[in-house]
């Protein structure tokens, strides 16, 4: 395949799941600010921002509503919701002739509503899950016309090494509003999970269950070791003549990793959430740029505002 085509479509499956995941996180903060009347909101943005690799200057004032704006609709903030759809659509372009036409349509009406201003203008919770719909539009056209070929490894492993960051990032907002309210509840409802999570864990929840359900669940498809694991698979089938070791740096990274959550003690995992979920993202960025350096002639430059992948 060509590493033209490679590339575009591995931002393709980062960009939407991006987007996805970049609404959840948004959609989740601000009912936290609604729910709890005695959270400080310039810290809970402040905060935020952070998880979300976004510097601002200290002495910079910080409200929800420029907060919202930068992470949901600015359309050149490259942390930005549309940024992100924006990005998804000119890789789909670069790689117009591998796509399917439904796959492609999806993307290109998914980006007229961005660009056009219609997104902006639906309100906060009505375009979260705008966003959420359309990113499943887009990933059930995937999944329903594209052959299983290495374009389809590469989306898919771009889509799974984006998920474990984003799901990182979620599980990190949770943790430092420090139990507050229903900061766990509304997490994993954030991600779907709301209801998995209750027939797991018998109805009983707590924080601790929550993370674990979050980290470590082998059967939920946006916990971490699940998207782990499936970018594995996926470079497993890129690397399929492969008998022993592994000469994929990105391949180490990420079992290394993906072992590290499962064999430790959860109590050693979760004693500092955010610093663990740091590290997580960390190595999401390092993967990237082997699979870049092994996979791709070029990169697109893409980045989150901070220094992340």
């Amino acid at each position: 395949m060509l590493s033209r085509i490679a590339e575009s479509m591995f931002w393709i499956g980062r960009y939407v799941e991006r987007a996805e995941d970049t609404a959840r996180i948004l959609d989740v903060q601000t009912q936290l600010l609604l729910e709890d009347s005695t959270a400080d909101e310039e810290t809970t943005c402040r905060n935020l921002l952070s998880v979300m690799g976004v510097d601002l200057p200290e002495d910079q004032a910080v409200d929800l509503q420029s907060v919202l704006w930068l992470l949901a609709y600015e359309p050149t903030a490259p942390a930005s919701i549309a940024g992100a759809l924006g990005a998804a659509r000119e890789s789909a372009r670069r790689a117009r002739e591998t796509l399917s036409v439904t796959m492609w349509e999806a993307l290109n009406t998914t980006h007229r509503h961005v660009a056009t201003g219609q997104f902006s203008r639906m309100g906060h919770g009505n375009s979260f899950r705008w966003v959420r719909d359309r990113a499943a539009m887009i990933n059930g056209a995937a999944d329903a016309t594209m052959t299983r070929d290495e374009g389809w490894q590469f989306l898919i492993l771009g889509r799974t090494i984006e998920r474990a960051d984003m799901t990182s990032r979620l599980v990190a907002t949770a943790a430092l509003a420090g139990g507050v309210g229903s900061a766990w509840s509304s997490t994993l409802r954030a991600c779907g999970g709301h209801e998995a999570f209750l027939r797991t864990y018998k109805g009983l929840e707590t924080e601790r269950g929550a993370a674990e359900f979050l980290l470590l669940d082998r059967l939920f498809p946006r916990s971490v070791v699940f998207a782990l694991s499936r970018a594995e698979q996926c470079l497993d089938n890129l690397e399929s003549g492969q008998r022993a070791g592994f000469q994929n740096e990105a391949h180490r990274l990420i079992g290394r990793t993906r072992a590290e959550l499962e064999y430790r003690p959860l109590a050693d995992v979760i004693v500092d959430l955010p610093a663990e979920m740091e590290r997580l993202q960390l190595t999401c960025a390092r993967a990237t740029e082997a699979i870049s350096n092994r996979y791709f002639a070029g990169s697109e430059g893409t980045h989150w505002m901070g220094g992340r992948t």
